[in-house]
């Protein structure tokens, strides 16, 4: 039976006060990547506790590499008040000053789901992560705020049953990119992946992994 990955609970200086975050560290011998999980919108019940975003970590795990789970600023503890996707964009940022500052030879991921993969996206552009990952992007959003696609390796998933963010409008948006990010399209999923958590971790885990110690990944 495989070791439970260790958890720390954070508070971390933001610049509109504390963030509240989740740690999850996989049991290993050296630390290759950290991953920071941005989750969906704040103004609709979005927190780190989303199911997606836990199956974001769960995959991060998997694959050996540190999951950084945390409350944009007025979710949960973390304090502060929303702030219309702009300064989510700089609490990503003093994620990130952490995650540097403590594990500096490390690989930054980037990953988000719906609002959170609009705010990762567009931060990536500033931090230059090695790895991002969009699920069911808000591309009504990110195509008018994205004013040049992430050059670094981009991975979209997306449910075909999506009532909120539509399939074709993330095929038509990814079709406009140039570098495309890799789309996986899950045919049965809807906005929230409900009955395909376990297939949307399996794909995260195949596309992306395993990072190894001299950061090849397998073909």
């Amino acid at each position: 039976m495989a070791k439970a990955s260790d958890r720390e609970t954070l508070r971390l200086h933001g610049p509109a006060g504390n963030l509240e975050a989740v740690l999850e560290i996989p049991p290993q011998t050296a630390v290759k990547a950290v991953a920071i999980l941005c989750h969906p919108h704040p103004l609709h019940q979005g927190t780190m506790q989303n199911k997606v975003v836990y199956t974001l970590a769960r995959a991060m795990n998997e694959l050996g590499i540190i999951a950084l789970r945390f409350n944009f600023r007025g979710v949960g503890g973390s304090d502060g008040v929303y702030a219309d996707g702009e300064g989510e964009i700089e609490d990503v940022e003093a994620v990130a000053d952490y995650v540097r500052e403590r594990w500096p030879g490390a690989e930054l991921w980037l990953a988000g789901f719906s609002f959170g993969a609009v705010v990762s996206a567009r931060a990536a552009g500033m931090l230059l992560p090695t790895q991002l990952i969009s699920i069911a992007p808000a591309v009504n959003i990110l195509g008018r705020e994205l004013t040049s696609p992430p050059a670094m390796p981009w991975l979209v998933v997306q449910g075909e049953k999506d009532d909120v963010v539509p399939a074709g409008e993330v095929v038509d948006w990814v079709n406009t990119l140039n570098p495309a990010p890799e789309l996986v399209l899950l045919p049965e999923a809807g906005h929230f992946f409900h009955g395909c958590l376990v297939e949307l971790r399996n794909i995260l885990v195949n596309k992306l992994g395993p990072v190894t110690e001299n950061n090849d990944r397998k073909s």
